[in-house]
This record gives structure tokens, sequence and C-alpha cells, in this order.
């Protein structure tokens, strides 16, 4: 199976410590959304989509570069994040990127969320919240996740 992770981890390498632990587990390639032709996606089984949450929007450059994708008959796709805080239930931002990837053509088959230290502003003032995470437990997730995204994928191929 062959598998890329596209991820845009910016402020304290949160969402690349993921990304990181997840590609162990699948034999994945981590890379940014400005590293990779968009069109070199269709060569993959599996494909996933990271950042860390800004503004409870998923980054700026992972939505572009999703955006900017050609609808064409894709595989597979999953969907992660670290934040601060949980998705709150008035602003679904994941479900509107997953849509957003399904419009292009994939089939996202899985969300993961941890926690990651956050220092947005007002929280910057005392010092950020989540302070440590992702932690040991929040990577052991991760690497669960990937396990059973693995498996998921090997008895549908």
């Amino acid at each position: 199976m062959k598998v890329v992770i596209v991820c845009t981890s910016v402020s304290y390498g949160n969402t690349q410590r993921v990304a990181e632990t997840m590609a162990e587990v699948l034999g994945a390639r981590v890379v940014a959304p400005g590293d990779i032709d968009p069109a070199e996606l269709a060569g993959y089984d599996l494909v996933g989509f990271g950042s860390g949450i800004y503004n409870m929007r998923f980054h700026p450059e992972l939505r572009r570069f999703i955006a900017a994708l050609p609808v064409a008959h894709r595989g597979a796709a999953f969907v992660f994040r670290t934040s601060g805080f949980p998705e709150p239930p008035f602003r679904r931002y994941t479900r509107t990127l997953t849509r957003g990837i399904e419009k292009k053509g994939f089939d996202v088959i899985d969300l993961f969320g941890c926690r990651g230290y956050d220092t947005w502003l007002p929280l910057r003032l005392v010092g950020g919240i989540r302070k440590g995470h992702p932690d040991a437990t929040d990577i052991a997730a991760a690497r669960t996740f990937a396990e059973k995204l693995r498996a998921k994928t090997t008895t549908t191929a």
C-alpha cells in the first residue's frame, strides 16, 4: 500500500509529530502541501490530510491545497488534527474539510484528533494551554489509529 500524509505543522511541531508517528506505522512519507504536486496524489492508495487548528479552522495552506486539487476518482483518505480545544458543535471544521476532500473524489474513511499546545491570543497572555501535548498518550493514540487504519485499508484493498 502506497501512503502519503500531507501535513501543515507551523507552530510547535505538534501536528508533525503526530503525522510522523502515523507515517511510521503506515510506511508513509510526510510532506507539506507545497512540497508535493497535486497530480502525484493519484499514485497513492491512501492520503492523509492534517494540520493544527487555527481560529477554529484547519491551516489555510492545507485548505488552499485541497481546494486546488482537480476533481478526479481517487482512493481513500483520512483527516487528522491537533488542537488546544475540542471541536465545538457550532463550528464543525473537521466536517467542512472532510466534505471538501470528498468533493475532490476521495473516500474519507476515518478521522483523528488530539490535544496540542496552543498559544492563540489571548491564551498566549497566560502561557498557553495544553502544555506538553501531544503527550505520550496522544502519540500512542495516533499509533493505534494508524494501526487500525492500516488494517482497515489492507482488508478492503
